[in-house]
């Protein structure tokens, strides 16, 4: 049976092969774009930093927020102390789209992350084309010719790489693609299924000079704390945030819990 990942991958590949624009053109036309904002480098603060996620709906939990005004949000969201944006573009099965994003950074002045299944070189491109600050590179997705490969490009494309992984055999892979940036994803993406303990474990692995994200399953000020606790430096939080009545009171329950040690020099 076909897992949700399996199914996401699919249509995604088939896009990307479809796709006959030349990856030249794409680039020069990326370069030409505004200079992005530093994503990474705003992670790098003494206390917790939080990505908060603008997300309409997951193929595990239907609609959260399928109305949600970007703009409004993205504002709510900096009102609150977030430090960068997330934004899921995928269409099918998150109901995002390019445009979400573009009306997110307009409104304000954090940097953002284009989620998204990159499976190809003119992903990154349009990412960067449409107004990101970095990508996603999901280990699980990624074979390891194009784990390097696209994070290549999207240095070069002046775009972070938030390298997504979900055990240690990936972390040891995104590692070895040179990785600076890395979510530890606590939703297991062929079941959906959240472990909240995940990054924990996983934590003592990663090297110093990494930058540290935990994702999904962050639901209140105890669960950043305990994150901090184990030496992360921020966490991606979606479903928790876009569901609250109070958007920005959200973001600030989250924000400042003091990391004892960061893991960046």
């Amino acid at each position: 049976m076909a897992t949700y990942l399996d199914r996401i991958l699919t249509v995604h590949r088939t896009r990307a092969e479809e796709d006959s624009r030349p990856v030249e053109e794409l680039a020069e036309a990326a370069r030409r774009t505004p200079e992005p904002r530093p994503f990474r480098q705003a992670l790098r603060r003494d206390g917790m930093a939080v990505i908060a996620e603008l997300k309409r709906r997951s193929p595990s939990r239907g609609d959260l927020a399928i109305d949600l005004d970007p703009a409004a949000v993205a504002v709510a969201y900096a009102a609150g102390g977030a430090t960068c944006l997330s934004v899921l573009t995928d269409a099918r099965f998150f109901g995002g789209s390019a445009a979400d994003l573009a009306a997110a950074r307009r409104a304000v002045e954090l940097p953002v992350l284009r989620k998204d299944f990159t499976v190809s070189a003119a992903d990154v491109c349009d990412a960067r084309m449409m107004g990101a600050d970095a990508v996603l590179l999901i280990v699980a997705a990624l074979a390891d010719a194009e784990l390097v490969r696209l994070r290549a490009l999207a240095a070069e494309l002046g775009l972070a790489a938030l390298v997504e992984v979900h055990d240690e055999v990936e972390l040891d892979r995104a590692v070895d693609a040179g990785a600076d940036l890395v979510g530890v994803n606590q939703r297991d993406l062929f079941t959906f299924e959240v472990d909240r303990h995940r990054a924990e474990r996983l934590a003592p692995r990663i090297p110093a000079e990494v930058v540290r994200v935990a994702e999904s399953g962050v639901r209140d000020a105890s669960d950043a704390a305990r994150l901090a606790g184990a030496g992360f430096d921020a966490v991606l939080v979606g479903e928790a945030l876009v569901r609250a009545r109070d958007r920005e009171a959200a973001v600030r329950s989250l924000v400042g819990e003091k990391v004892p040690g960061s893991s960046c020099s």
